[in-house]
């Protein structure tokens, strides 16, 4: 059981679910016919180095490695929902990539890091008050993107292909059969959700960054973004850590926080979603079983 619960995870994509294992990952779609479009294909050789097994290191290089992966299987399901056929890979990947980290670093680190500073000159507030309140926005920015896109329509069904994923993986790891009726009836929390590392990597930046005290401007800014990686790291392998502990008590107390932010990433699937979650799941098992 502690294989299966440090080894599988998933992502929603559009329209479809995206399931990596430890050699390969599947991708299943709904096309717009109804049938279920699948894409196998075997990971990148860095899941299967020695980095994998260095702490703290092995959680930075796999969550870049992660985030192309997910850019691909987003792709790859819009291209299958409108017909074409264009690849999202090599500079044009990159350049997404770094898009959408610079977007999101600006958003939830860098813009909270400027308004604590300003309060902190103009209101006369102290530095350990003012690095406490731009935590707080940090994490109030972080709840509140979340629960202004869960109205757009196109989110509200990735989010219910969300819960699929989630049900399904909840069944594999308690030896369940995987069948849309039987998927149905597990949790749509999951202790390793992506929510969960967010969440994780906010908590921490308000201890560390209220702990690190007065700064200039300048490298207020500066230590916000070079501190990302260290807390992604350290949130990597305390998500792993509450995985591998899930019967110890005081763990259980210690992921309600990740479990209850993840009723806002996550909406009740239907039948249909639960069928391609299942395909996806059950293809990334076969691809993984052809990997030599």
């Amino acid at each position: 059981m502690e294989d299966r619960i440090i080894t599988y995870g998933g992502q929603a994509v559009i329209e479809g679910v995206m399931m990596r294992g430890q050699k390969a990952y599947a991708v299943a779609m709904r096309a717009p016919d109804g049938k279920i479009v699948t894409h196998t294909e075997k990971l990148a050789n860095v899941y299967r180095s020695g980095i994998t097994k260095i702490p703290f290191l092995r959680g930075t290089i796999l969550l870049w490695d992660s985030l192309g992966l997910g850019m691909s299987a987003l792709t790859l399901s819009a291209n299958t929902q409108t017909g074409e056929d264009e690849k999202l890979e090599g500079p044009a990947l990159y350049l997404t990539m770094g898009l959408s980290l610079t977007m999101g670093i600006g958003l939830f680190f860098l813009l909270p890091a400027g308004i604590g500073g300003l309060a902190e000159h103009y209101l006369g507030w102290s530095p350990w008050l003012n690095n406490l309140t731009e935590g707080v926005l940090r994490l109030l920015f972080l709840i509140g993107y979340i629960w202004a896109i869960s109205f757009m329509p196109d989110v509200k069904r990735l989010f219910m292909y969300h819960g699929a994923e989630h049900k399904t993986i909840n069944a594999f790891e308690a030896g369940a059969e995987l069948t849309p009726e039987v998927v149905a009836n597990y949790p749509i929390e999951h202790a390793r959700c992506g929510t969960a590392f967010l969440l994780t990597l906010v908590l921490l930046s308000i201890l560390v960054f209220t702990a690190l005290g007065p700064l200039p401007i300048l490298w207020r800014l500066l230590s916000r973004i070079l501190f990302i990686p260290i807390l992604a790291g350290v949130a990597v392998e305390y998500i792993r850590w509450t995985a591998n502990h899930l019967n110890n008590p005081m763990v259980q107390l210690l992921i309600k926080p990740n479990l209850a932010l993840q009723h806002l990433t996550t909406r009740t699937p239907d039948q249909s979603m639960l069928e391609v979650a299942i395909e996806s799941f059950q293809s990334m098992r076969k691809a993984e079983a052809e990997v030599v």
